[in-house]
């Protein structure tokens, strides 16, 4: 009997290490699986900082020749300015659009003209428009229909 029991006991501890086993076994390969899984983070974490980290000096970089190229592009305008005031003179004598042989003939075309003493003479209108007249007109007009007002 004791040697039935002991069978029997060995079998129980082996089905029970064997469900423990397998229990713990996929614990672990939980574990293995999520370590990688951080460590696959982390990577790619780092990768992005030296990604954002490259674009901003890439960024940086730009900015500085942008900054750069506007400088030159005001000193050059600050130039042209200089240069566009040194060519123009400051008082620019009115020039006439027409030459004075011809604005002499202008003047005189414009008297020969227009006469100023004769000017015509206002009309005094005595009566009203026919839109306020008493008879009717045009498109009011209206010989089909009387009116009648019953008030």
């Amino acid at each position: 009997m004791d040697i039935i029991l002991a069978i029997f006991l060995l079998l129980v501890g082996a089905a029970i290490g064997f469900i423990v086993s397998r229990f713990l076994s996929a614990s672990v390969q939980d574990n293995q699986k999520l370590s990688e899984q951080v460590s696959n983070s982390e990577s790619a974490l780092a990768q992005y900082k030296l990604d954002v980290t490259e674009h901003l000096n890439d960024s940086t970089i730009l900015l500085e020749k942008m900054n750069s190229t506007c400088q030159t592009a005001m000193k050059q305008m600050e130039k042209s300015t200089q240069l566009l005031q040194q060519a123009t003179p400051a008082e620019v004598e009115g020039m006439p659009f027409f030459s004075k042989e011809t604005q002499e003939q202008l003047a005189q075309t414009v008297t020969l003209r227009h006469n100023r003493g004769e000017r015509k003479d206002k009309v005094a209108i005595t009566e009203p428009p026919l839109d306020y007249s008493g008879e009717a007109s045009g498109l009011f007009t209206d010989t089909k229909q009387s009116v009648t007002n019953t008030e």
